[in-house]
């Protein structure tokens, strides 16, 4: 990815951050296990502990086979796709993959974890989990909770791929505008196509010549996404400084937009 207006500041999220930002957007989700389908996981959340909680469907084979695996576990693969909020032609993001052994939760301990996991990251698929411990796999719970112990996370997006350590992760936070992401960019692309034009302005000349849409936003830049006759390119415009809240995210786009109005000055009246 292109970084239009790089500076010597933090200009972009570091890998952690990005994985973690993936990881809370929720998106596509899967988990793999060798010899069998990949099955949907709604819910995979980062313990403190640095292993995932993960739900999976409960008449499928890999819960099956965490449960039959005892303390071994059982190797598996968490395959996160951040998919872009907009109908782009490549609408990959990034993809996140997550490898270690997966086990099962003990009955005696999924309720207690239910509650943690809801306590720091709400999802419907969680009211969807066995509970009942004279209840077995299958039946009319959709779901069972299985913990993954990392091994290694790889991240890879149009840069390349990248591995992150596990410390890193833990260390790192979600960017503070995961949630509005979506709902900002389908705004930006279908009421305020002005701003995306004038973001567009900062582009280098070579890339303005194709279709320009908003790609992502976070709390260090704007990322656009250029479809050209030869390809998609991808261009990162960062703020000047990064932001945490509203204000400051308003501010910095309106900065990124060559806005004259930015430090109280007022438009002339006719």
């Amino acid at each position: 990815m292109i970084n239009a207006t790089a500076g010597t500041s933090q200009t972009a999220p570091t890998t952690a951050e990005r994985i973690r930002s993936a990881c809370a957007r929720g998106g596509g989700a899967m988990l793999a296990v060798e010899g069998v389908e990949p099955a949907p996981t709604p819910v995979h959340h980062l313990l403190d502990d640095g292993s995932f909680a993960i739900t999976a469907p409960s008449d499928g084979l890999p819960a099956a086979m965490a449960l039959t695996s005892h303390a071994v576990g059982v190797h598996a693969v968490l395959e996160i796709t951040d998919y872009a909020p907009l109908p782009l032609r490549e609408p990959v993001r990034s993809l996140v993959w997550i490898s270690g052994r997966l086990f099962h939760v003990p009955t005696s301990d999924v309720s207690e974890l239910l509650d943690l996991v809801a306590s720091k990251s709400p999802n419907p698929a969680l009211l969807q989990v066995n509970t009942d411990p004279t209840r077995s796999l299958g039946g009319d719970t959709p779901y069972v909770l299985l913990r993954l112990e990392i091994d290694s996370v790889v991240v890879a997006d149009s840069t390349g791929a990248e591995s992150v350590a596990l410390g890193s992760l833990l260390d790192a936070e979600p960017d503070p505008f995961f949630a509005s992401e979506p709902g900002w960019l389908q705004h930006l692309e279908s009421a305020h196509r002005d701003v995306v034009d004038r973001l567009a302005n900062r582009l280098p000349s070579a890339l303005r010549r194709g279709r320009v849409r908003p790609l992502g936003l976070d709390r260090y830049g704007v990322q656009l996404r250029i479809e050209a006759e030869d390809g998609d390119h991808d261009v990162r415009l960062p703020f000047a400084t990064p932001v945490n809240d509203v204000t400051g995210l308003n501010q910095a786009i309106r900065l990124l937009m060559g806005c004259p109005f930015l430090n109280g000055l007022r438009a002339r009246r006719i």
